[in-house]
């Protein structure tokens, strides 16, 4: 098996960050420098740019400028998706975001972590786990993703949350570590006013 295989594959894995494939990461970089600078109403370029970064991209999901990866390929997006302003994704393992999901500005999706001790740290020593975003999931601004984590269906995560672990679907969990505060329910529906073409209603 290849160290690029072992990256693909949806299971954790421990190695040396040195013996990565650099050049991929190269071309990633490159793609996100030439899609952060094309201009807002550009919006064929952008999808052209991303259907060779990201690894799954069918063209339904918006990313927004500045936004930032390590390889791409490992970036999996299942249908329509919002990822808004400054946001980060470190897939050294796959990242599976699902059809309808809201990630607000400043989220860091990081598949990637080191080792606790820091001789190892400063050896090149990566620690890299998948991440699965369910349908629908709203992730809040400022919010951290760490490898490893599943978050279910439909559920919400508050701004500013850590989710180190998994969080089930249909919730709304917050904090640092990210705590399921409640069930989401009916009662969290909220009142929509329509405004017809009357100038006068503008």
């Amino acid at each position: 098996m290849t160290y690029l295989e072992m990256m693909k594959q949806d299971k954790p894995y421990c190695c040396s960050d040195f013996n990565l494939p650099h050049d991929e990461q190269i071309t990633a970089k490159n793609l996100c420098f030439e899609f952060n600078n094309t201009h807002a109403d550009n919006e064929e370029k952008r999808k052209e740019i991303l259907s060779k970064l990201l690894g799954t991209f069918d063209g339904n999901a918006v990313i927004n400028p500045i936004f930032n990866c390590d390889y791409g390929f490992n970036i999996h997006i299942h249908g329509f998706a919002l990822i808004n302003h400054n946001c980060t994704i470190l897939d050294t393992s796959p990242v599976h975001i699902g059809n309808g999901c809201f990630i607000a500005p400043g989220v860091c999706i990081s598949a990637a972590s080191h080792p606790i001790i820091a001789k190892q740290r400063n050896n090149g020593i990566l620690i890299s786990k998948p991440i699965h975003i369910g349908d629908d999931v709203w992730i809040g601004a400022n919010v951290t993703v760490c490898g490893g984590v599943t978050i279910g269906k439909g559920s919400v995560i508050g701004a500013g949350s850590v989710v180190v672990k998994d969080i089930p679907a249909g919730v709304v969990a917050v904090g640092n570590p990210c705590r399921v505060m409640r069930k989401i329910t009916e009662a969290d529906k909220v009142v929509s006013v329509e405004l017809d073409n009357n100038p006068e209603n503008a």
